[in-house]
């Protein structure tokens, strides 16, 4: 049994919030083209972001371990209700109290974006919460990383954007961007899904992987990548400078590289790949902010 401040720490998956931020981040870049950047919006779609995501995070431990689809010793990362650190009632207070938390500072968007921003903040809350949970749990029935490419890609890329720009003639660039950052975002699901096909299975989880198998996941990590790149190269074809586009080959190059470690790892080996793949996705998020502001044509 670990310290229960190291239990919520590993709780909220650290190494997989960058997924969160990279959207948003993304959206911020688009804004920023459009000179429409605004600091306050941008904060607090961060927030939200990271909260939603830490939120889900929290939710899957409560319902995978209530639903009896936890083990110990499992292969991947320690999941503290199931080894005895966090009490399940612990995990389901905070779990809703973050929700409310997040859900309030979601409504401060308003000021900016209108009030039907409401209806996109009650679907995030279902995503996080539904991913788990209710009767048809997204992750459970191999919807998951469609999920991931709506909540952590279209999502948080066009409502950043929106709320800072006000306008939807932001979409012919950030729609390309977010469908990039949503297949990105997948492949960290997919990392984490490849690695615990076997306890999935025996779970009665029924996952993408568990679904298709391994190879066929090694595969679709691959085109992600390949396509995340083609839908960034539509989307600012034109729109910044050749240094700009450097970014790509960067990319391509290190996903090519982790492509090969999801092939030849196994169990707990994919560990650092999962943190691997959503850093690559945020530093390319990095990069794309920069071109966007300073390498336009």
């Amino acid at each position: 049994m670990i310290s229960k401040p190291k239990a919520w720490i590993e709780a909220m998956r650290l190494h997989t919030l960058p997924v969160s931020v990279a959207g948003v981040i993304s959206g911020a870049g688009c804004a920023a083209y459009y000179k429409s950047f605004h600091w306050l919006p941008f904060t607090i779609c961060l927030v939200f972001a990271i909260g939603a995501q830490i939120v889900s995070n929290f939710a899957n431990e409560y319902f995978d371990y209530k639903n009896g689809l936890d083990r110990k010793g499992r292969e991947g990362f320690r999941r503290g209700v199931t080894e005895g650190d966090i009490t399940p009632r612990a995990m389901r207070n905070a779990t809703f109290a973050l929700l409310l938390a997040v859900s309030i500072l979601g409504c401060t968007l308003i000021y900016w974006g209108g009030w039907w921003l409401i209806a996109v903040g009650i679907a995030v809350a279902i995503f996080a919460m539904g991913y788990s949970a209710g009767p048809y749990p997204l992750s459970h029935h191999g919807l998951g990383e469609i999920a991931v490419v709506i909540f952590f890609g279209l999502v948080p890329v066009i409502m950043t954007t929106y709320v800072q720009t006000l306008s939807w003639a932001m979409l012919p660039l950030t729609f390309w961007i977010a469908l990039a950052i949503g297949l990105m975002g997948a492949n960290v699901l997919i990392v984490n899904n490849y690695r615990d096909i076997e306890d999935d299975r025996a779970a009665g989880k029924s996952t993408l992987a568990v679904k298709f198998g391994a190879k066929a996941m090694e595969r679709l990590y691959f085109i992600n990548g390949i396509l995340a790149l083609i839908f960034i190269e539509i989307g600012i074809f034109g729109r910044i400078n050749l240094i700009g586009q450097l970014g790509g080959l960067i990319y391509i190059n290190i996903h090519y590289l982790l492509t090969q470690q999801l092939r030849n790892s196994s169990g707990a080996e994919l560990n650092p790949l999962l943190g691997k793949t959503a850093m690559t996705m945020f530093g390319y998020s990095i990069w794309l902010v920069c071109a966007l502001t300073l390498g336009r044509i």
